[in-house]
């Protein structure tokens, strides 16, 4: 059982773009909670609204309407200066495309992050956390695809965050390569204990998570508890 700190809240949240007609409901009167050092899946279909969630979550959206507390701080209530300060400080990305300086080596995309935080955890040693502290001089196009995730990870790492969210992380990798990069995240979860949030249409990820969030047409369908979720070996890929 992992802590029952809340540390995200989302409190009845809204986000509508366009106006009129054209208007859209991405997200309709969400609420979940999250607690310290869980490993969350937001689980659904291309249009179910999770990435809009998860966007809100990484202050890179805002909300319509409706109230988003991270770490006992209304990030809904941020300003622009505040955000920036927010996403340097709380929270770590990967994306699905990795999102790497090409011109940069391994090591010097993830010691990007000592540019944004003064407390950056050493580069090398978060390449090694992934297994590619012999790949530091390497640079993206001499690295696999899933090398490249390892790298972006290690960035996300780097920056000792309190939360990392991941957009389809493994969605570009074969099933083997997917399969590395998610032992990686839930342990950063399981023996770091950062707060560890996936957006993903992958039923099989779910079963590796302490709280899945299903989704669709902006709605919270189930919000499911996991005392025991398998670990990655155990899922049948």
């Amino acid at each position: 059982m992992k802590d029952n700190k809340v540390v995200v809240e989302f409190k009845d949240v809204v986000k509508e773009y366009g106006e009129g007609e054209g208007r859209q409901i991405a997200v309709n009167h969400v609420d979940f909670a999250i607690n310290e050092g869980e490993f969350v899946v937001i689980l659904g279909q291309s249009g179910a609204g999770k990435s809009t969630v998860l966007n809100m979550l990484g202050g890179m959206d805002t909300p319509s309407s409706g109230t988003i507390i991270v770490d006992g701080k209304e990030v809904s209530a941020m300003n622009d200066k505040k955000l920036s300060e927010y996403r340097a400080d709380t929270i770590g990305f990967v994306f699905q495309f990795y999102n790497l300086i090409p011109s940069l080596t391994a090591y010097e995309n993830v010691a990007l992050t000592k540019s944004i935080v003064k407390d950056a955890l050493d580069p090398m040693e978060m390449l090694d956390r992934v297994g590619l502290k012999g790949h530091a001089k390497k640079f993206p196009s001499q690295m696999s695809g899933g090398e490249q995730q390892r790298v972006s990870i290690a960035r996300a790492l780097a920056k000792n965050p309190k939360i990392i969210l991941g957009d389809e992380p493994t969605g570009a990798l074969d099933s083997e390569t997917g399969v590395t990069v998610l032992k990686l995240l839930t342990e950063m979860s399981n023996k770091y204990g950062n707060t560890v949030i996936l957006v993903t249409h992958n039923a099989d990820i779910a079963k590796c998570a302490d709280k899945v969030i299903r989704m669709k047409n902006g709605k919270i369908r189930e919000v499911k508890i996991d005392e025991k979720p398998l670990s990655v070996e155990e899922v049948d890929w």
